[in-house]
């Protein structure tokens, strides 16, 4: 069993950050790797990119967002309730090295996994130039501590109820054109997102990396179930990432698979609070 040692409320209740107990998977874990989790004996297992660790007192930090049946259960756990599962730590870890300055552009949750990614390229040595976006100020997620670790930081809402209002392309053309010493883009949120920032990145000639989090249950490339297409070729994302050279990607693919479910997802959730 994984003990919640801390749970914080991010954002009206939707977006919720816990603090587990896994000492084992916090002295490997590294940044751009995940977790499957399962909350109890018939509950779904579901993947989760860990946002931080702390080896010394053998907690990782996962945050999620609830969307679906699963997640709203997990809503409902306390500080000192423990989740049945938490395996890991799965994927690939990202490829992290000095190579001076770096852009890392995050969008909603996603931010959670961006922040574990440029801290490891800030302890690294890298210059870390950060942009985070969100609806509005009330869906914005860990802004505090990605200002911590950046050295410069753009914050972007939908509209501009904190930070310059648009979305996160704005201010990434704008240090693309007038920058040239940027050696890396990194992208993780909204599938469509991804795929404008790659769109924008590829006609600079920037190589851009993004961590994609697609349909997934096993989480060690035995179902299949998280396919997508890299280069033409078919990629695993729970094995063969689930970083990936973005301007490779088949973000339309993508976003077709990942959207599936939808309508099921949403329909547990109803089920779930009747």
């Amino acid at each position: 069993m994984f003990q919640i040692v801390r749970k914080q409320v991010l954002s009206k209740g939707a977006i919720i950050r816990f603090d587990i107990n896994a000492p084992r998977i916090a002295a490997k874990v590294k940044a751009g790797q995940f977790v499957i989790i399962r909350v109890n004996e018939t509950g779904e297992r579901i993947p989760l990119t860990v946002a931080d660790k702390d080896a010394f007192s053998g907690t990782i930090t996962l945050i999620f967002q609830v969307v679906g049946k699963t997640t709203a259960l997990m809503r409902s756990l306390k500080e000192g309730d423990s989740l049945k599962d938490v395996v890991g730590p799965l994927g690939k870890a990202a490829e992290v090295e000095n190579i001076g300055t770096v852009i890392m552009v995050g969008g909603g949750t996603g931010v959670a996994i961006l922040h574990h990614v440029a801290k490891a390229y800030k302890e690294a040595g890298n210059y870390v130039i950060g942009i985070i976006g969100a609806r509005d100020k009330e869906t914005m997620i860990l802004d505090d501590e990605m200002a911590h670790i950046c050295d410069e930081l753009i914050i972007t809402t939908d509209d501009g109820s904190f930070g310059e209002r648009g979305f996160v392309t704005t201010p990434l053309k704008k240090y693309l054109d007038e920058r040239y010493d940027i050696k890396l883009a990194y992208a993780i949120g909204p599938i469509i997102m991804m795929k404008n920032v790659c769109n924008l990145t590829k006609k600079y000639n920037l190589h851009t990396m993004v961590s994609l989090n697609p349909v997934m249950i096993d989480g060690t490339g035995m179902c299949g179930g998280c396919r997508v297409t890299v280069d033409n070729r078919t990629q695993f994302c729970c094995v063969d990432g689930p970083d990936f050279n973005g301007h490779l990607v088949d973000f339309d693919e993508l976003e077709k698979r990942n959207n599936i479910y939808l309508k099921d997802e949403k329909d547990s959730l109803l089920n779930s609070i009747r």
